[in-house]
């Protein structure tokens, strides 16, 4: 893990170095600009509106107008000699109960370790202290030549650190709450808490997961892919609250059903494998009894072909036997009629 920032806590003359780290690896796609038609990359240029020349970025400067169109240039060698007291300390400047912090403050987050392992006695000094008496630190830091505050707390076996939001960076938000003549009934109290259980149960925040950021992964594998994406369509939202009552239970019934949906479909799930067991067995009866009776009609149409070529064969032999009978009767009296005709002539 890289380094962000190294530099010391300080409180009072105790003194703890360390290195800072950042807690969060966002996980979203980065995507570009490019040209609709081509694909091409669509890239933005640093161009001057006074002489309408493109300006390398070592010669880009900050700059404030004012009301008047005047502005004042700042370079970077200006802003590098303002002074930061905070520039390499994280300067402690009260320790308070952790819950007098409003989260509404809090941006950044960062984890703190020993800068050395000659930083780690007065490190859990610090740690356990804080943890003991369940307390936070607000502190002032340094970070990319900005001074903002910070909270030093502790997670878990180590001390973390989050940026906090200036005092006078939060908006007031006066006027946006409801009017206090707005109440609501003990029942709908009652009903709303047991909608709050029913929604907790068996809750587990690890196993989250960014459904659109997948979505979007899959339309860009669709498209490298060129192949077509399925569309989900998204339920809408509520658009009012007719019956507060009735809405409440409605969400405690839909709750309720969603948690009873896995034992569901485990039976409906044996029920189906039970269907399919039964259709295979009727598919193999009827195959069984199709391949039987397949085998009977083979073999009587067997047993008559044979039949009809025995009888054939026995009439083709009855007629040879009467056409070689026949034939000797015909050479029989062929002979007497040649005896009896020598006998003439002899005579």
């Amino acid at each position: 893990m890289r380094t962000m920032w190294k530099g010391a806590i300080g409180f009072g003359l105790v003194s703890v170095p360390v290195r800072l780290y950042a807690s969060i690896q966002e996980h979203g796609t980065r995507l570009h600009q490019v040209h609709d038609e081509d694909g091409g990359r669509i890239h933005l240029k640093r161009v001057c509106d006074v002489c309408a020349e493109e300006v390398d970025y070592e010669h880009v400067a900050k700059g404030f107008e004012d009301e008047e169109g005047h502005t004042a240039v700042l370079t970077k060698n200006d802003l590098a000699g303002l002074p930061l007291p905070s520039k390499k300390l994280i300067d402690v400047l009260a320790f308070v109960d952790s819950d007098r912090i409003d989260p509404l403050r809090l941006q950044s987050a960062y984890y703190l370790a020993p800068e050395s392992a000659a930083a780690n006695k007065p490190y859990v000094l610090l740690r356990e202290t804080l943890k003991q008496t369940d307390r936070v630190a607000v502190t002032k830091i340094a970070l990319r030549t900005r001074e903002s505050l910070a909270l030093l707390r502790v997670h878990e076996d180590l001390l973390t650190l989050h940026t906090m939001y200036w005092p006078d960076e939060i908006r007031s938000a006066a006027g946006l709450a409801p009017p206090d003549s707005v109440t609501v009934r003990p029942q709908e109290l009652k009903m709303a808490t047991s909608l709050m259980d029913t929604l907790s149960e068996d809750f587990d925040l690890d196993e989250l997961e960014d459904e659109y950021e997948s979505a979007l992964g899959e339309l860009i594998s669709a498209h490298l892919d060129h192949r077509p994406v399925a569309k989900k369509e998204t339920a809408p939202a509520p658009d009012n609250v007719i019956d507060l009552m009735a809405a409440l239970q409605a969400s405690i019934d839909t709750a309720g059903k969603k948690g009873e949906q896995e034992p569901k479909k485990t039976a409906a799930g044996t029920d189906s494998a039970t269907e399919k067991k039964t259709a295979k067995s009727r598919t193999g009866t009827a195959g069984r009894k199709t391949a039987a009776t397949s085998k009977t009609t083979a073999k009587t149409t067997a047993k008559t072909t044979a039949k009809a070529a025995s009888k054939t064969a026995s009439k083709s032999t009855a007629v040879t036997k009467k056409s070689a009978t026949g034939s000797t009767r015909s050479k029989t009296a062929a002979k007497k009629t040649t005896a009896k005709k020598t006998s003439r002539r002899a005579g």
